[in-house]
């Protein structure tokens, strides 16, 4: 039996996924966390650094990495691609100014060797603001079609008001328990 599959029988008791939320500062991260979690959301401000949140959803156990996404912070992020099963890239839609910056930075993570396996989950954010734009456009504007390397779905969410999210949560879920808690 090989180490990998020592590992995965290891996690299947353990039913464990170690799930990443990254995207550019303002995107929502920490706010959509919160809202999953059923926290209030009324006052949040910048993360300085990493908020990790423990949650027990669909049978599973989720440890979600929430990490800062100011600019001076994105070299840090390589220290939480370790062990990670799913990554959550999440958009402000409403931003059209950063768009390319969002682009490049989420082609840069996904060249990364230790986020290999993950299943990706483009959330395109903050749908419940005026001229936002849609799920169709963040997936032509960040080139998502162009993505060969990972399991993908882009879904319009708005944190404020938790439209959609659970869904999107769900299906980065169970792709993720299709990977790792199927025995080979």
């Amino acid at each position: 039996m090989g180490f990998l599959t020592v590992l995965k029988k290891m996690r299947q008791k353990e039913k464990e996924m170690r799930i990443l939320l990254l995207g550019l500062d303002n995107a929502g991260k920490t706010t959509i966390l919160k809202r999953f979690n059923g926290e209030p959301i009324d006052t949040i401000s910048p993360t300085l650094g990493f908020n990790i949140k423990t949650l027990e959803h669909n049978g599973y156990t989720l440890n979600m990495w929430d990490v800062g996404g100011q600019k001076s912070l994105r070299s840090y992020w390589r220290n939480y691609f370790e062990c990670t099963d799913g990554l959550v890239w999440v958009v402000d839609s409403a931003d059209r100014m950063r768009l390319e910056t969002c682009k490049q930075e989420l082609e840069i993570l996904l060249q990364e060797e230790r986020l290999a396996g993950a299943t990706l989950l483009v959330l395109a954010n903050k749908q419940d603001l005026p001229g936002a734009l849609t799920a169709n456009e963040i997936k032509e504007a960040l080139q998502l079609d162009n993505i060969t390397t990972h399991h993908w779905l882009v879904v319009g969410v708005s944190a404020v008001t938790g439209e959609k999210l659970l869904n999107a949560v769900d299906w980065l879920i169970d792709d993720i328990a299709k990977r790792i808690f199927t025995l080979d």
